[in-house]
């Protein structure tokens, strides 16, 4: 027996040779190993969204405070109405997908926004805080695991987050807030997520009546964002301005109830907005916005508005 057979061998399952460590990191390997996705920039040119289209969940609701909405749906106008919003982003030439539910669908399940925030790495998976909206995020998880967006996380424990309590205001830096919605748990855990992937984070505070950071604080393109008087917490209203933007302030109260700010950015200074919020439109206008405006007056009945309705799978 020669001294060299004598030696163990190291096969490469267990670090051997023939090892091949894993160098690249997960945003390399998006468009190869995973699907191409990700949102690092609210305004950015919208490449492709996550929408619920409406099915029996929302019929026979005689009693909408107790799902959370506003007031009793006119079925067939909600419907024709999300069409409007769908056939937009199509002649905006947005790539359209639809969660596919393989378990119990609740009337809120066709807020997207609300059950994932997406990073310039994957999604962070939501966890609602209302019991009437106890896992909705299965729905959408089992839809982002189709398309091969990674899930970097799904908010858990007593956390609680919905995802229209973040927003990127730069590539970098994002503001996760605190309130109805989210709880300080929840937060924690998104913090943690996106400053593992090298993002800065401010957190802030929601005032109560408030629902969502999104209710309160929009972005519409480069250096300009949109503020509801009132509402808008003003850590987030300092911390926007120290990044450069200016902050126009939604004008007209009974607008901003038809969503006048729901709106989504298509790209730099262009937005998909409701209609019949002519002082609304007529400022963003002003500001050199362009403005698709959809009929959505029926949608706002549900206690959202397009932006609630829409999650973002990728931006340019």
């Amino acid at each position: 027996m020669t001294e060299d057979s004598q030696k163990p061998v190291v096969e490469a399952t267990f670090g051997g040779e023939g090892w091949s460590p894993r160098t690249q990191s997960l945003g390399q390997e998006l468009g190869a190993l995973w699907g191409d996705w990700g949102v690092g920039l609210e305004w950015a040119g919208l490449k492709a969204v996550l929408l619920h289209r409406p099915g029996p969940e929302i019929e026979g609701l005689a009693e909408p405070d107790k799902v959370q909405m506003l007031a009793p749906l006119d079925v067939d106008l909600f419907r024709r109405q999300y069409e409007g919003m769908v056939a937009a982003y199509e002649d905006a030439s947005v790539e359209v997908h639809f969660v596919a539910p393989d378990g119990p669908v609740t009337p809120n399940n066709i807020f997207c926004a609300d059950l994932f925030f997406m990073t310039p790495q994957g999604a962070i998976l939501a966890r609602p805080a209302s019991t009437v909206r106890a896992g909705e995020e299965r729905n959408v998880a089992g839809r982002l695991a189709a398309l091969d967006v990674p899930i970097l996380m799904s908010v858990h424990g007593n956390g609680t987050f919905e995802g229209a309590d973040a927003v990127w205001i730069e590539e970098g830096t994002a503001i996760v807030a605190t309130g109805l919605r989210t709880n300080e748990e929840g937060a924690d855990q998104v913090e943690w997520v996106l400053r593992s992937i090298g993002a800065d984070v401010i957190r802030v505070d929601l005032p109560f009546g408030s629902m969502h950071l999104m209710g309160t604080l929009r972005f519409a393109g480069p250096g300009l964002a949109i503020g509801y008087p009132g509402r808008t917490p003003h850590r987030a209203v300092r911390a926007v301005r120290e990044h450069g933007y200016r902050v126009l302030w939604a004008p007209d109260f009974d607008e901003l109830k038809r969503m006048a700010m729901n709106f989504v950015p298509l790209g730099p200074n262009k937005i998909l907005m409701a209609a019949n919020c002519p002082r609304t439109q007529a400022m963003y206008e002003d500001a050199g916005i362009e403005c698709v405006a959809v009929e959505a007056e029926e949608l706002a009945k549900a206690a959202g508005g397009m932006g609630c309705l829409t999650g973002i799978l990728k931006r340019e």
